[in-house]
This record gives C-alpha cells, structure tokens and sequence, in this order.
C-alpha cells in the first residue's frame, strides 16, 4: 500500500530517528528536521531532504510527524507549526506525551482546519528499527484511513483507538506494566541466583511458561548479559509511571504497586544517576545480595530478528454476541 503523502518528521533521536528510517528506506517522500544539524545531514545523505523549520516543514508536508523528548519540546515545535496549518494538512504526534497536552494541541490544529492525530508507539527500540513495531492512532478514521500507509511503514499492528488522546492514554498504561513486568523479573532473577539456580535454564523456564512477558523475553537477556543498556534511561521511565498515577489520580483510583515502583525508580536515579540505564535497576538487587545476576551467552544488545514485512491494522474483535 503506497502513499503520495509528503511526509515532515521532527525528531531524529532514539526512537524517531529509526521510524523516520523506515519511511526513507521503503521510498517514502521524507523531510527531516532535527536540533541536531548532523543527524538531518545523515539522513539527507539516506534519500530524505532537509526540512529548515518546522513552519516549513508545514507548509511544505501533507503530514508532519513529531516524535519528541518531553511535552515542552512538542509544544514548541507545534506551536510553530500551527500558523501554518490548512485544511487538509495532519500533525501525527508520536511522542510519549501527556493525553491533556495532546489534546489541547490538537485542538489548536483542528481549529485550523487540520488533522491531529496521536499515535506513539510500542514494544522496542529495536523493533522500531525494522519496521515491526505496534503504533496505537488516535483520530478520526478518515484521517486514518488516509495516513494508515505511513504507519504501516514504520510499524507492523497498527490500531485505531477511536479519539485523539486515546493513544496517550494506552500508551502511558502499556509502559507502566512494561515497567512493572522488568521489576518483577529482576526479582525473580536475583531470587533463582540465590537459590543456586542455573539462570540460563532460568530464562529458558520463565520464556516458556505462564510467567513470560515481553520485558522478560527482551529485558532479561541484556540484564543476564551484564550489558544492561536497554536503550531507555531511568527518567523516560519515570516520566511514564507518572503519568499513569496521574492518571490514577484523576480519576480516583487508588493504586498500592504504582507509588511504589515510582519510590524504587527514585532510589535508582539517586544511586546510579537520573539518565542511568532502566536496566541498571538489577544493580540495587547485586548490591543487597552480594550476587552477580549474570550468565554466559546471551546478547549485548537487542536485534529485531522478525523479517520487516507491511504492517497491518488490528481489528477489534465483536466480542457482544453469545
């Protein structure tokens, strides 16, 4: 499935620099613009063309794509883009960001005749860089149907959640059991470790069993590997966890395992630094035990090994009858 679409992408870093990739490698029309004027050159030297700002970018794109570190920095740059909105034009917000902030950002392109769309993304930096990533798309199905070829580039399940904000809101809540999972694992590891078991076989048991989760199958492997570089820094995370308990709190859920995971992640950024490795949180358990949570023969880093193939949409399906 082809698009004539001409696609802006702002935000070449960790996470957005590979789903811009995937647009350029599979042919796409792509501008690029980045704070960073050496990463825009790279990717000028992989076939995309250089944005200049992001009002150009606007002004020149059918659909521009923002992927960014923090709620301010989507601010700024659509806040820029915004005088030149027209019918017609889209603004797909892939960053991890706050459901009122997108929504109040929507909004302001909406009035303008434009259409906003949130669709972050999830299940690995690595899967990012072969176009097999899951990407949530929160608008309305004829924005949808019209930018499902571009998701389907950078991604492999792509879901429509109905309204705007919808995606933040799965999006925040996919990371907080994310996160949740990697903690319970590094207990259970460090636990196996002291009770004398082969941690290899360990990893094999869990993976196999009702115990399995995608932290573990993809987490564990750099944490028994003593790499423990995960790609995603302990603040990411706990911008992530926040943003779930506010959304808690909003909505007077009383949670007991939430405060708790965002005092442990708070104990990590004390001792290992605020920017430290989420993985690195395996370190406070090696610490209170004297034990080294670690075996031989697993990777350093996480490879996509799935074949990159054309995403799909997700079908929700009718579970009201019988």
């Amino acid at each position: 499935m082809g698009t004539d679409l001409k696609v802006g992408f702002i935000g070449l870093g960790n996470v957005g620099g590979k789903l811009a990739g995937s647009l350029v490698r599979n042919g796409l029309d792509v501008t690029v613009h980045d704070l960073d004027a050496d990463l825009v050159q790279k990717f000028v030297g992989r076939g995309a063309k250089p944005g200049g700002s992001p009002a150009e970018m606007m002004q020149n794109c059918d659909a521009v794509i923002t992927c960014l570190p923090s709620p301010a920095a989507s601010d700024a740059v659509v806040s820029e883009m915004i005088p030149h909105v027209s019918p017609g034009k889209i603004w797909m917000e892939m960053s991890t960001t706050d459901v009122a902030e997108v929504k109040r950002l929507g909004a302001l392109i909406a009035e303008k005749g434009g259409s906003p769309v949130d669709c972050p993304v999830s299940g690995g930096c690595h899967r990012a860089d072969t176009g097999n990533i899951s990407i949530y798309a929160g608008c309305d199905r004829e924005t949808f149907d019209r930018i499902l070829p571009i998701l389907t580039t950078m991604g492999r399940r792509i879901l429509h959640v109905g309204e705007i904000g919808n995606s933040s809101v799965l999006k925040v809540m996919t990371n907080y059991l994310a996160n949740m999972n990697l903690l319970a694992v590094m207990e259970a590891l460090t636990v196996m470790k002291a009770c004398g078991m082969d941690l290899g076989m360990t990893f094999e048991a869990i993976s196999m069993s009702s115990g399995t989760s995608f932290a573990h199958e993809t987490e564990s492997q750099l944490i028994l590997s003593g790499s423990r570089d995960v790609n995603f820094t302990m603040d990411l995370v706990m911008k992530d966890i926040g943003l779930f308990q506010e959304l808690a709190d909003r909505n007077n859920v009383p949670l007991e395992l939430s405060p708790l995971m965002i005092e442990m992640m708070k104990d990590g950024q004390r001792r290992y630094g605020e920017r430290a490795q989420s993985d690195r949180m395996i370190e406070r358990l090696e610490e209170a035990t004297g034990l080294s949570v670690t075996a031989p023969g697993f990777p350093t880093e996480l490879i996509d090994d799935e074949p990159e193939e054309p995403g799909y949409e997700v079908v929700l399906q009718d579970r009201s009858a019988g």
